[in-house]
């Protein structure tokens, strides 16, 4: 019995440095870009030891790999509530977007980082077991407002040609790209949203 709470205290104990190296990880990105996440930056950040990370991380990568999943959680919950919400579905997608753009618009680098896949994949973190189910939500409101008779292939490039349109907003917005198009139109990105998103769907 006292073996196995040893043992207990020792993995909970573990589990919550693990924690506490993941959560400076991503503070560090959010306030000073990914150049900042270094191993011994996050060590400092989180109290422990610089050889700590090394212990729950074998690579840099797989430590990025951590951040990066928190990141996807956190979009997750910004974005599948609004595409399993009750109504139509057009609103569905364009709340969805805006949710989408809002997290590139809050939290650049983590944004940024997500999309790395030079850096992540192979990585760890199950980061597609995050990514795919968003995507295939999408898919499900998208195929909800399209014909129930279409072939598959055309309603997944329907799908993956909204998410592109929608991306490619969020890394404009994100990189503050679009702010020297104001000199030459007022741009609404809420409003070119909507238009993305009428776009890729049947008209009524």
């Amino acid at each position: 019995m006292v073996d196995t709470v040893c043992m207990s205290s020792t993995s909970g104990a573990a589990d919550d440095t693990r924690t506490r190296i993941v959560t400076a990880g991503v503070a560090l990105l959010d306030e000073e870009g990914i150049d900042a996440v270094g191993l011994r930056a996050i060590a400092r950040r989180a109290g422990v030891s610089h050889g700590a990370p090394r212990r729950y991380f074998p690579t840099h990568r797989s430590l990025l790999a951590a951040i990066a999943r928190e990141g996807l959680i956190d979009l997750g919950a910004a974005v599948r509530p609004a595409l399993e919400a009750d109504g139509d579905p057009r609103d569905q997608l364009r709340a969805a977007a805006r949710a989408y753009v809002g997290l590139a618009r809050s939290r650049r680098a983590m944004f940024e980082l997500m999309f790395r896949h030079d850096i992540l994949d192979g990585a760890g973190g199950d980061l597609r077991g995050l990514s795919l189910p968003l995507l295939q939500a999408l898919h499900a409101v998208v195929a909800a407002e399209n014909d129930a008779q279409q072939d598959a292939k055309p309603l997944w490039q329907n799908t993956i040609r909204l998410w592109s349109a929608i991306h490619g907003v969020a890394v404009l917005v994100a990189n503050r790209a679009l702010d020297p198009v104001a000199e030459l139109t007022v741009i609404d990105v809420d409003d070119l949203l909507d238009s993305i998103v009428d776009t890729a769907l049947p008209q009524r």
